[in-house]
């Protein structure tokens, strides 16, 4: 071959193999093609990442998370037309084209945002109880979960996985105390649990509060908290007064209403419903009363939406 034809020849390689690397450097995502590995009648293998079209991917009905900041999603979307995703998503096959989520909904949803036909996903082989421990201890890695989201998931853990406070202790490698300690926050009345989740109270004041063993005293100390900003260390202090007497609720003036342990227990609950003092009265006949306690107008009006008035 003349030098001047090897020049040629090679020219054409080198032609030829920068515009593969540019096909491959646009990806499916830009092309709008569909992978061979997911198109006609080739499967991925479970345990390879390939590229699958978005459509194909549904959400686990399972997932404990439900709640994504739409701005954050944004701004992932932003990120994601720039650079694609950069962590595949985790998910499982359900049908023939159809594939499910174990992690990485909220990729998925800004992949979907940012306008993507198809996304990286590692497949993996699972059965549903195996699909639903995966999405929670995924989901219970992330760094902005409140302490109520990260007790709900190991209670999920234990009553849906049929896993023991040891074994959910285990699996996120933490002490089998804190599991014990974050279960107890959901003991707390609704109002109490509200205010952790949505940032207003710590898992700090939460801890402190559980200290009290009366529903009607729990709520007088999570509503001076509320009311007075009072840090840990004070709400502490308060709970242990009042534990000792030192102090008591203002609401617990009246004496003590004497009923049996069933009534108490609707007593309680009422109480936790409506987080407020509740007072039970039954006489012996089978009749009685029930007496919904309000601070004000507001706390009235808080009481009547729980009642659907």
């Amino acid at each position: 071959m003349s030098q001047t034809n090897k020049k040629q020849a090679l020219g054409k390689g080198i032609r030829a193999l920068l515009n593969t690397i540019d096909e491959e450097m646009k990806g499916p995502s830009e092309t709008g093609s569909v992978p061979p590995s997911v198109s006609g009648n080739n499967t991925p293998a479970a345990g390879s990442i390939t590229r699958i079209p978005i459509d194909q991917i549904e959400v686990n009905p399972k997932q404990p998370r439900h709640d994504f900041d739409e701005q954050a999603l944004k701004e992932l979307s932003e990120s994601i037309k720039l650079h694609d995703i950069i962590q595949p998503v985790t998910v499982v096959k359900v049908g023939a084209t159809t594939y499910q989520l174990i992690s990485g909904e909220r990729r998925w949803r800004a992949s979907r945002m940012a306008g993507l036909k198809d996304i990286p996903a590692y497949i993996r082989t699972a059965d549903d109880q195996q699909m639903l421990e995966m999405a929670l201890l995924e989901n219970l890695q992330r760094e902005d979960l409140n302490a109520i989201e990260i007790s709900l998931s190991y209670k999920r853990l234990m009553d849906e996985c049929d896993l023991t406070q040891e074994q959910v202790a285990e699996r996120m490698k933490k002490d089998r105390s804190t599991v014990t300690n974050y279960l107890r926050l959901l003991k707390l009345p609704p109002d109490v649990q509200k205010s952790v989740r949505d940032g207003q109270l710590s898992m700090g004041h939460a801890r402190a509060i559980i200290g009290l063993d009366k529903v009607d005293e729990q709520l007088y100390v999570y509503r001076e908290a509320m009311q007075k900003g009072l840090s840990v260390r004070q709400v502490e202090q308060l709970v242990k007064n009042m534990a000792s007497g030192a102090e008591k609720p203002v609401a617990s003036a009246a004496p003590t209403n004497k009923i049996p342990p069933a009534y108490k227990r609707i007593e309680d609950n009422m109480a936790s419903h409506f987080s407020t003092r509740v007072k039970l009265d039954r006489k012996k006949n089978g009749k009685g009363k029930i007496v919904i306690e309000f601070y004000n107008d507001t706390d009235l009006e808080r009481i009547m939406e729980k009642m659907s008035l």
